[in-house]
């Protein structure tokens, strides 16, 4: 009998350090990915360059095609800006395609954020920027084109 108990203690002890390597294992995948920094993207180079309402208009003919094309990509996109949205700790600049009322929108990476607090309605940019894809709103009836990590280009 007492041979049985410590076959099963010896047992549960490899499967408790077991268990403890992979919560070890686990936290420190959690915290490579959470911690990463990503490139400076003014550094980087641009896979496509285009310009904002020919671009836009790629999504609304085929915005699955368009996703499969450009998601994840270090895109420059040239065009006026329609619209300039102010939060806590970002700024976001629109290009507006006004017929239909879709637009790409650029969050910009903290180092840019002074650059992108000089911009305004009209100014003629080029912004780069990591492409988010895009997502049809059924009940705007637009096509919104996100971009993260964005930066003016000179």
């Amino acid at each position: 009998m007492a041979e049985v108990t410590k076959k099963k203690t010896g047992s549960l002890k490899k499967i408790l350090i077991a268990v403890l390597a992979l919560i070890i294992i686990g936290a420190g995948i959690y915290w490579y990915v959470a911690s990463e920094k990503f490139a400076d993207t003014s550094k980087r180079k641009s896979v496509y360059i285009v310009k904002a309402l020919d671009f836009i208009k790629e999504f609304l003919q085929n915005d699955s095609l368009a996703n499969k094309k450009y998601a994840d990509k270090i895109i420059t996109v040239t065009g006026i800006v329609s619209g300039i949205e102010s939060a806590d700790t970002t700024i976001n600049i629109k290009f507006i395609d006004k017929a239909t009322g879709s637009y790409a929108i650029f969050a910009f990476q903290e180092q840019h954020l002074n650059e992108a607090k000089t911009l305004k309605a009209g100014d003629d940019v080029s912004i780069k920027g990591s492409c988010s894809g895009s997502i049809y709103s059924d009940i705007l009836g637009t096509e919104i084109i996100t971009f993260k990590r964005c930066a003016l280009t000179k």
